[in-house]
């Protein structure tokens, strides 16, 4: 079966080809320089990038995701937001792929239609993976970070999931 979003890149491609020859830009010079350009912004991100990944794999293996959740399932059930997401929620902002995992079970065990797996659905969809994308931002911006970036992202991001469940 033929879709056309197989034909997105080459349209893409040959277009940036043709835009190129028709303002006389020489397009195999741009793309060269582009790469290297490329080649030294994942110097500069890579070991932001591998910190935090060492990080969020120590805080899930080790078991302190576990240790915090159990500790604040109770705090969210009293503000209205089901037990059994709380371990979504904690993950959630450390890790996409674990958070899907999480999502998946919790999929499995409530289904995507109960009030839990519509929650569950909000507070994923609505939220962002925090540590990931702060570690290539203050890479970006090369050692001046700001304190209460971390910390500010973290409060959007459990205001979210509050408004979101207390809205469904």
């Amino acid at each position: 079966m033929i879709n056309a979003s197989d034909y997105i890149i080459p349209i893409i491609f040959f277009t940036v080809l043709l835009l190129s020859v028709f303002k006389k830009k020489d397009a195999y010079n741009g793309f060269i320089d582009g790469s290297k350009n490329a080649i030294d912004l994942t110097c500069t991100v890579f070991p932001y990038l591998v910190t935090v990944m060492v990080a969020v794999e120590l805080f899930k293996q080790s078991g302190i995701a576990y240790y915090v959740s159990s500790f604040l399932s109770p705090v969210f059930s009293v503000i209205g937001i089901p037990s059994e997401l709380t371990e979504l929620m904690i993950i959630r902002p450390v890790s996409g792929a674990g958070a899907m995992a999480v999502l998946e079970n919790i999929f499995t065990t409530y289904g995507p239609d109960s009030f839990i797996g519509k929650c569950a659905s909000v507070i994923y969809g609505s939220s962002e993976t925090v540590f990931y994308v702060s570690a290539v931002y203050f890479s970006g911006v090369k050692g001046k970070i700001k304190g209460y970036a971390i910390p500010v992202a973290l409060i959007c991001t459990f205001i979210g999931y509050i408004v979101g469940c207390a809205i469904l």
